[in-house]
């Protein structure tokens, strides 16, 4: 009788692992930040859950915080947030966000906050990219499109959707 259950427990055991395997593979991931690129909405160290599987059968939308494969080191992600998509004019006027020609809300940033050009501050998104920016927009904070250029879609490994640590204020869902 001892044996029978120690086998099923061993089974349960395997079994649990196995689909916990295959959820993180494909559907879900966890990513830790790095940094303060995302600041004021992310912060270093904050632990979050990522959505794998929403842009296999969609695709980004402006807002969303995704995770991609740094353009410039094959080692690295980054997490950024998307500005614009495909079709879309993205300027950099006097430190503000033009999206089309009508100036973005970005209600996730604070107070007045100057966004840089470094030397380019217009573009227009290509077919299966994206345009990113990080929240942090101090001089030299975050590498994104005005310094990597356009991020293809097929880099994007999944959207940010839950901050689970630390526990405090923030924890939560990350669009409010």
């Amino acid at each position: 009788m001892k044996k029978k259950e120690i086998f099923e427990w061993l089974k349960s055991i395997a079994i649990a692992v196995i689909i916990a395997v295959i959820i993180k593979a494909f559907v879900f991931n966890t990513t830790y930040v790095l940094g303060y690129s995302m600041y004021p909405t992310l912060h270093d160290k904050d632990r979050l859950f990522t959505n794998k599987i929403g842009y296999r059968f969609g695709e980004p939308d402006r807002g969303d915080i995704v995770v991609l494969k740094a353009p410039d080191d094959p080692e690295k992600d980054y997490i950024k947030r998307v500005i614009g998509i495909a079709g879309d004019r993205v300027e950099i006027y006097d430190g503000k966000v033009y999206l089309n020609g009508k100036i973005l809300k970005e209600d996730y940033l604070t107070g007045d906050t100057y966004t840089n050009t470094y030397g380019r501050s217009h573009w227009k998104i290509p077919d299966g990219h994206v345009f990113v920016l990080g929240d942090n927009r101090s001089k030299g904070a975050s590498k994104d499109s005005r310094h990597l250029g356009f991020i293809p879609v097929s880099s994007i490994k999944g959207k940010a959707i839950f901050r689970y640590f630390p526990f405090n204020d923030d924890f939560g869902n990350l669009y409010k």
